[in-house]
């Protein structure tokens, strides 16, 4: 082999080694983003901890219905929410303890345990899930996630890792780059086909954050149905929340 040649075969593989190590470089740095901005996203609503009044509003065909609850949160770990009104589910209540959940029915006096096969159900029969409600899958933990970037958005596809328990095909996540907040969620099944979409509306100023203030479910095989979560109030620094509120014992206590 003459040198020349020599030469431009070395200046090609330098090229090329230089090109993949760059574009390692390029997937890495985006995952990364992908995973700041998903964590992000996730704990907005949460906070170190915080404690919201919400509004659920259930809409179907047949009829509508409304309930008043409070929310309590600690990081990711705990959650705990209890029905206020109507007076039929008052005192229904939700805790999750790090990776177990419980509900409590007053009505009946007992508690009963969520198994993991039971979180991508319906939470008091909305189209959240209970999963929706407590956050207990980490996203950025659990599904492999990639970026794509417009001059106004950031949109991220997540794909549910092997291990993951879950009924989603995959998750694209659409963000506000502007104000760094959540436009709109959907959820797609195995065959790539649109299942559910969520939908975040009305900012509002929460404790010097801007936040939707409307959050919006939508079952695309459920024509007519849609469930609609409204921030009334979100405090993030309560002054009585505290550790006693995220135990079984106040899951159980009846006001």
């Amino acid at each position: 082999m003459n040198l020349t040649l020599r030469s431009k075969l070395l200046f090609l593989a330098a090229t090329f080694a230089g090109l993949c190590h760059a574009d390692l470089n390029s997937n890495t740095a985006g995952a990364e983003r992908a995973k700041a901005l998903i964590d992000d996203m996730e704990a907005l609503y949460r906070g170190d901890i915080s404690e919201a009044l919400i509004t659920m509003q259930g809409v179907t065909p047949q009829y509508q219905r409304s309930m008043e609850m409070e929310s309590m949160n600690q990081g990711r770990d705990n959650a705990f929410i209890r029905i206020l009104s109507p007076k039929k589910d008052r005192g229904i209540a939700t805790l999750k303890l790090d990776q177990e959940m419980w509900n409590y029915f007053p009505k009946i006096n007992k508690v009963i345990k969520v198994p993991p096969s039971m979180m991508m159900g319906s939470w008091m029969g909305s189209d959240f899930t209970n999963d929706d409600l407590v956050k207990q899958t980490t996203l950025t933990e659990e599904y492999d996630l990639a970026l794509v970037e417009t001059v106004d958005h950031y949109t991220i596809t997540l794909t549910p890792q092997g291990q993951t328990v879950t009924v989603w095909g995959k998750i694209d996540y659409v963000i506000d780059k502007t104000h760094l907040v959540p436009i709109s969620q959907q959820f797609y099944d195995d065959n790539n086909v649109m299942v559910r979409q969520l939908k975040f509306t009305d900012l509002r100023d929460y404790s010097g954050r801007l936040l939707p203030s409307r959050l919006e479910m939508i079952p695309l095989n459920k024509p007519g149905h849609k469930t609609l979560v409204i921030y009334e109030s979100l405090d993030f620094e309560p002054v009585d929340v505290s550790d006693s509120d995220f135990t079984l014992r106040n899951l159980q206590s009846r006001f």
